[in-house]
């Protein structure tokens, strides 16, 4: 299971992660968006997402690529507006082993897992201590954008 969470402007926008047929993921409807200060909201909505998993979505043409689900929520019109500002973490669980991966983007523009902001749970480590490792990183990032 994969997950991607954004931190813009003291909110945190939590999108499904659609599963495409290659393995790829794509940001779908539902999205959750709460105040990153608000830590009731972001465990509900962390649970949520996590327990909806990554449902099947179709893999799309690049013509049938739309505006990322996430613009329309935060009130802009394209990604680079987005973007300003912006912190992209993920959550990769393979088989129950959990890791937050905080992204960066590179001077190409693509974004790659950044080891400094990379935090792997033990082993065993249930859902609920994932939501609130997670809330905590997810609450400090608000802060520093």
């Amino acid at each position: 299971m994969y997950y991607h969470f954004y931190v813009r402007n003291g909110i945190v926008y939590i999108p499904t992660m659609g599963k495409m047929d290659q393995g790829f993921y794509r940001d779908v409807e539902p999205v959750a968006v709460v105040s990153a200060s608000n830590t009731e909201a972001m465990r509900q909505a962390l649970a949520a997402v996590i327990a909806r998993g990554n449902p099947i979505v179709p893999m799309l043409r690049r013509r049938e690529w739309s505006a990322p689900v996430v613009l329309k929520y935060a009130g802009v019109r394209s990604w680079s507006a987005f973007e300003q500002g912006m912190s992209l973490w993920g959550l990769d669980d393979k088989n129950g082993k959990f890791a937050l991966i905080g992204k960066r983007k590179q001077s190409n523009g693509a974004t790659v897992d950044d080891p400094e902001r990379t935090f792997t749970f033990s082993p065993g480590s249930t859902t609920e201590d994932v939501i609130e490792k997670i809330i905590v990183i997810l609450q400090e990032a608000a802060r520093k954008v």
